[in-house]
């Protein structure tokens, strides 16, 4: 007699359960240094998933050619353009030292000559002493400080080559992992999950689609500023600018730091502009400051927050505040998180009280919601058997 299968009681179920948290939470621990590298190869994974998925389902080709070749193209781009562009830069950053040098050295040369007042006499030797011996002491510690850049740089490889690795891996796997994780839980539980999975998936996406207009609307903006202002390069300039606002307050301060660079060596094109390198370069930082406190304020908070149904207010509070605690990558992963966490939240606590696992209508907060179609279907069934009894 074949024995029947007898499964484990509540008390068991909810003992293991409470015993896999605790594991599963002194796991993250023990490997969180490594969660950072592997939640930034998920994102760049995300970004380029789209073009794979336009190449196995438009052009038919197969998951391991459309990988293979996004993958690739994309580590070529990436790092072809800077060696490309490398010794341009090279050559400019060379020359802003040899200036800067000069400059230091004119500086120390004419602290350390006698000046005088109509009043009294004015000696800045002790500190043109003082800039010399910060010149040699810098000087001399620059070989400790290149083995140390070196070390760094090494760290830094190593994890490169983690993240390079987990990004393929991810773009390879990652069907085979959302079905496995469905696949994981009861038969009757896999419409809700892949309902869910589809609905987190689109806040995702349309996070995609709101950072790359935002990434086109600041391109053009510096790229007609720095234009006006007569910068050489501005076109150059704003596609930079454009692409470096994917990085929160980094990326737009290193391009507008590039296009400042540009006006202290080459000034304006026009000759309505100052003449003074100096000058340009102020107008640039000034310009920079007031698009960019217009970005960060109004048009980042506004095109986030309608691409995830989130309040713009709330989109900016959560980008201070996760700036602050988790830096950059907090900044630019909070609003679709944050948006993903509430569609979760309220699948929860619908399956917790008893009612359907989704809402007929968006789950998120509107300023005029519509009326549910379950409550539009009820009074017009009540409208008729009013008619049919009257």
């Amino acid at each position: 007699m074949k024995q029947q299968y007898q499964g484990w009681g509540l008390s068991s179920r909810y003992l293991a359960f409470g015993i896999l948290f605790i594991l599963l939470g002194l796991g993250l621990w023990f490997i969180h240094r490594i969660i950072e590298p592997l939640i930034i190869a998920a994102f760049i994974a995300y970004l380029i998933h789209p073009a794979v998925n336009f190449l196995t389902q438009r052009v038919h080709l197969s998951r391991k050619a459309g990988v293979n070749l996004v993958y690739f193209l994309t580590l070529a781009v990436f790092i072809g353009i800077p060696s490309t562009l490398t010794p341009i830069f090279f050559d400019e950053f060379s020359q802003v030292v040899t200036d800067t040098l000069k400059f230091f050295d004119q500086l120390i040369e004419w602290l350390n000559k006698p000046h005088t007042t109509p009043i009294i006499p004015i000696d800045f030797g002790q500190l043109g002493t003082r800039l010399i011996l910060f010149r040699s002491t810098f000087l001399a510690s620059l070989p400790d400080q290149v083995f140390q850049f070196l070390g760094k740089t090494s760290v830094t490889a190593l994890w490169l080559l983690v993240i390079l690795g987990a990004i393929y891996y991810f773009l390879a796997e990652w069907p085979r992992l959302r079905t496995g994780f469905i696949d994981s839980f009861p038969d009757d539980l896999h419409p809700e999950f892949n309902e869910l999975y589809q609905r987190v998936r689109s806040i995702w996406m349309n996070y995609l689609r709101g950072q790359l207009l935002l990434m086109a609307i600041v391109g053009f903006t510096f790229m007609v500023a720095w234009t006006i202002i007569g910068i050489p390069g501005a076109f150059v300039l704003g596609v930079i600018a454009g692409f470096l606002t994917l990085i929160p307050d980094v990326g737009p301060f290193l391009a507008a730091a590039l296009a400042a660079g540009v006006a202290i060596l080459e000034g304006s094109n026009w000759n309505w502009m100052p003449a003074s390198n100096l000058l340009v370069m102020i107008i640039v930082v000034v310009v920079y400051l007031i698009l960019i406190i217009i970005k960060n304020f109004w048009l980042r908070p506004f095109i986030l927050g309608r691409s995830v149904h989130m309040n713009e207010a709330l989109v900016l509070i959560s980008i201070i505040l996760s700036t602050i605690l988790w830096g950059i990558l907090g900044a630019l992963l909070i609003v679709p998180a944050l948006a993903t966490l509430c569609v979760i939240f309220d699948y929860l606590r619908r399956r917790i009280l008893g009612m359907p696992p989704f809402p007929v209508t968006e789950s998120f907060v509107r300023d005029s919601p519509p009326a549910p179609v379950i409550e539009k279907v009820a009074a017009l069934k009540s409208r008729i058997s009013r008619k049919k009894k009257g």
